[in-house]
């Protein structure tokens, strides 16, 4: 196994295969980027947000995972993927979309807590790309402003505008639309 991607060519799924373990790596449009290990108020957000999840979710046929968890957006089987992500977490409601390495196609909701080394890519690219493949509902959490933002895919297959949610808020969501989150319990 090599012990880092190469980064002279466009890399795939197979080749993130054969890299270890450790350090861990998202690839996007065949390019990879290195996932620097989270701040403490970033993973005190991902376990409290799990948590409420995992509570809500649990008896359902839902599930909900957080990083490092693969997702390969694509539902095609195909070692050529170049989109392999590990978002914070992913809620999955269809079982055949999940497999020993992860899920393969798109989960239903996805949150992203930005960092500031992932900011930009989690705003654009991995959006972007959540809204290709039909990601149904992506969160982005912003910590130091205390403020999640929801998006929605719609009929069209687009993202619309987002929906803004501050701490004073509690966010409803459109996958689940049962379950109610007060976010000063995350912040």
């Amino acid at each position: 196994m090599s012990m880092k991607p190469p980064h002279s060519k466009k890399v795939s799924y197979a080749d993130y295969l054969t890299w270890a373990d450790e350090p861990r790596y998202e690839i996007i449009d065949g390019t990879p980027y290195l996932q620097a290990a989270p701040s403490r108020q970033h993973q005190r957000i991902v376990t409290q947000l799990t948590g409420e999840l995992y509570t809500f979710l649990k008896g359902k046929a839902r599930e909900v995972y957080t990083a490092p968890f693969d997702v390969r957006l694509s539902a095609e089987e195909d070692e050529h993927e170049f989109v392999v992500v590990q978002p914070d977490i992913s809620v999955v409601c269809d079982d055949k979309k999940l497999d020993d390495n992860g899920c393969k196609g798109a989960p239903d909701l996805i949150v992203e807590v930005l960092s500031p080394s992932t900011w930009q890519r989690d705003r654009i690219e991995k959006l972007n790309q959540y809204q290709k493949h039909g990601v149904k509902e992506y969160l982005l959490i912003y910590p130091n402003e205390k403020i999640l933002e929801q998006y929605v895919l719609e009929k069209n297959n687009f993202y619309g505008p987002p929906n803004i949610y501050s701490i004073e808020d509690v966010f409803c969501s459109h996958v689940l639309p049962e379950i109610e989150i007060p976010l000063n319990t995350l912040f």
